[in-house]
């Protein structure tokens, strides 16, 4: 059994290799960059702590600080790491399908294009709704709450990485549609499977912006509500792919199965 993995083994091998080569090359070069993406990274907090500033009578503009003696500089790495990600995503989606193409028929392997360019594209949407849609309403309310009190003063360290948490649940989450139609053109899935699952669906839809948005109620609203329309995408994409038969076909298929099961009982009582 041991022997038969091997060959999958070393492939996995050689596909994360390859994706891990990618990354760290994607990291050096976002570090070169990393002051002008973390301008872009700070832009929603800047704006909300000069709407702070302009709200509140009693205390002062708020600021962003470090709190660890070389923080500057490990932030850099998580911004590098972060875009690093982001710029080698299509490489990295292209080892997923070379490792999985083996066991595909050959009209299944042609889809290698569309996976990569729709789940970067998938992706780029997620952060850009995200960022633009998501941030600047979270922040606002989170930052101005309570400043007429208190002067907030926000960390980098922790901001980075709460930001960078939004962005990559948001990207992951937009994928949605696309995991869909593949696992639909591989028959693993139908539009009645995704239907009957949808109330469970929500349940977990909910539980996952709870875990990856602020803890507010309006930010968990504004990632809940996409994915619950990107899984009635998914339905409408899996039916185009791989329907469900008709229930006339599989009470036929019943009833088929019925007879053939009542003639193998009658030859062997004969």
């Amino acid at each position: 059994m041991f022997d038969d993995l091997k060959p999958h083994l070393a492939e996995l091998r050689k596909r994360l290799g390859i994706s891990a080569g990618s990354l760290i090359v994607m990291f050096f070069v976002m570090f070169y960059f990393h002051e002008p993406i973390l301008e872009w990274m700070v832009a929603p907090l800047d704006t909300a702590l000069i709407e702070v500033g302009k709200k509140s009578l009693h205390t002062a503009e708020g600021m962003i600080t470090t709190g660890q003696v070389g923080g500057a500089f490990f932030v850099a790495l998580k911004v590098a790491f972060f875009a690093a990600i982001v710029a080698a995503l299509p490489i990295i989606l292209s080892q997923i399908w070379m490792f999985i193409a083996p066991g595909l028929y050959a009209n299944e392997k042609k889809m290698l294009i569309p996976f990569i360019v729709g789940g970067t594209v998938m992706f780029l949407i997620g952060v850009i709704f995200a960022y633009y849609v998501v941030t600047p309403f979270g922040f606002d309310f989170l930052i101005t709450f309570g400043s007429f009190k208190f002067t907030p003063l926000i960390n980098i360290e922790d901001y980075v990485g709460f930001f960078t948490k939004i962005m990559f649940g948001f990207g992951l989450a937009f994928e949605l549609p696309i995991f869909a139609y593949f696992l639909a053109l591989l028959g693993m899935i139908d539009d009645k499977m995704m239907r009957s699952f949808f109330k469970f669906a929500v349940i977990i839809i909910f539980v996952v912006a709870a875990l990856l948005t602020p803890p507010d109620v309006l930010t968990q609203m504004l990632m809940a509500g996409p994915l619950i329309v990107l899984y009635g995408l998914s339905i409408l994409i899996v039916r185009m792919v791989n329907p469900a038969p008709p229930l006339d076909d599989e009470d036929e298929d019943d009833d088929e199965d019925e007879e053939e099961v009542a003639v193998a009982i009658e030859k062997k009582s004969e």
